[in-house]
């Protein structure tokens, strides 16, 4: 299945293609509406605390609140519905019959990671919308009622903070979706990819704490090891800038920046092994 990629140029219009068809599949699934529905369903369900009044404090924890459902859900979605739309493809034979035509596995593999991505992005901006309008109509009402918790402190949430963490949130998803998918690659079920993409998951959030607590051993092969398993994951930790947001302080931009140059620099990376491993797979 190698032919066309040598007879034919690249084309991003086919990748724009191959990424509009899968984002369409993904959106039609039940999936996608499942996850959405819990997400907003858990994040709405923090106006069961308007009857407390927590002052200030009150915002940052409904803040905190809508994030643990966004990355909760969101990682949920993001390992499912990428092994589900590439093996969906493998197993109706759809893929053998694309790729006979002058298609290149580099366009079928990042189509389909940049469709998926895309209607995690529809999933976060949701969440992410939702949960700004929340805070801003609680923030509203308890400055109606006790102004004086307010007075000379800045927003205990600020906005534009909640989008940057939300975008940062897709960044990592993307991330999530490219190793999900190279995993996807070279397995042969469905569930052998979601499981192994979990436990990804889980790796990639714990990875600092192995780094942190292997950075002083005394053996240097250990050393070695650790410090090159902490390049092979991820580290999911880099992407947690919530704690920053508070009224005296705020997401740090060039900070941000970084870890959105990190996120995209493992894209590339994962997406490419996962296009060499695609490349030796007979479908």
């Amino acid at each position: 299945m190698s032919a066309p990629d040598q007879r034919v140029p690249f084309s991003y219009a086919r990748l724009a293609l191959i990424a509009g068809n899968t984002f369409l599949e993904a959106v039609r699934q039940k999936l996608f509406n499942l996850m959405l529905l819990l997400a907003v369903g858990l994040v709405a369900s923090v106006q069961a605390f308007r009857a407390f009044n927590f002052g200030s404090s009150e915002l940052k924890f409904i803040f905190d609140y809508g994030l643990g459902a966004l990355v909760f859900f969101g990682s949920a979605l993001t390992v499912t519905a990428t092994a589900q739309l590439f093996f969906s493809e493998i197993e109706s034979r759809t893929a053998l019959t694309l790729l006979a035509k002058p298609v290149w596995r580099t366009e079928f593999i990042f189509g389909k990671l940049l469709g998926v991505w895309a209607v995690v992005g529809v999933f976060c901006a949701l969440v992410t919308g939702l949960l700004i309008g929340l805070i801003a109509y609680r923030e509203h009402a308890l400055m109606a009622a006790n102004p004086e918790m307010f007075t000379g402190a800045g927003r205990p949430v600020p906005y534009g903070d909640i989008v940057i963490v939300g975008v940062l949130q897709w960044l990592k998803f993307g991330v999530l979706a490219a190793a999900t998918l190279l995993i996807a690659s070279f397995s042969n079920t469905n569930l052998y990819t979601v499981i192994v993409g979990f436990f990804v998951l889980v790796i990639c959030h714990l990875q600092y704490i192995a780094v942190e607590a292997y950075a002083h051993l005394t053996s240097l092969p250990l050393r070695v090891l650790v410090a090159t398993l902490s390049h092979v994951f991820p580290n999911f930790q880099v992407f947690n800038l919530a704690e920053q947001i508070g009224p005296d302080s705020g997401v740090d931009g060039l900070v941000a920046l970084r870890v959105a140059a990190y996120a995209l620099t493992y894209i590339f990376v994962l997406g490419g092994l996962a296009v060499y491993s695609f490349r030796q797979r007979e479908i």
